[in-house]
């Protein structure tokens, strides 16, 4: 069995691909099957979510692609701005993993959430698509103020004066 061990930025070439819906790309230990029909393990770093396109390498040097797989999906409409910005803060207050669109909102298919966006008066769209929503604040990419190796400044008010 081919071992699946390191994610990698970039590549010369392709030699396989692996298409896993999202609930899966969250895993790093998982048995699977390459699209050329040779089974695998990825045994990579936990915490890692793959994400469409990612690469990975295995122990023997081959590099595999993810593909990000079609899924049953529900994309949300607002009449508006302001309605969609309101949906997704409910969404949000039930910590739904959510892809965010110039114009739309795509989160996994539930029959509960769906009714509730309705009566937001949202208009959904039940399709298969593939699903992938954002990292969230702690994912990658999130920094703090104090990352950078400058020194936290606190509100004047909550300063002791000299």
């Amino acid at each position: 069995m081919l071992n699946i061990t390191e994610r990698i930025t970039n590549a010369a070439a392709v030699d396989d691909q692996l298409e896993l819906p999202f609930d899966l790309r969250q895993k790093s230990r998982l048995r699977v099957t390459l699209q050329s029909g040779q089974e695998a393990a990825l045994l990579l770093d936990r915490g890692i979510i793959l994400r469409g396109g990612d690469l990975l390498r295995a122990e023997n040097g081959l590099v595999i692609e993810i593909i990000a797989a079609e899924q049953p999906v529900q994309d949300v409409l607002a009449q508006n701005p302001h309605a969609l910005m309101c949906a997704a803060y409910h969404l949000g207050n039930r910590h739904v993993p959510l892809q965010i669109g110039d114009d739309w909102l795509r989160l996994e298919q539930d029959h509960v959430l769906k009714e509730m966006l309705l009566g937001l008066g949202m208009t959904i769209t039940e399709k298969y698509a593939p699903f992938e929503p954002e990292a969230g604040a702690y994912g990658g990419g999130h920094r703090h103020q104090h990352d950078d190796g400058l020194p936290i400044r606190q509100p004047a008010r909550l300063r002791k004066h000299a």
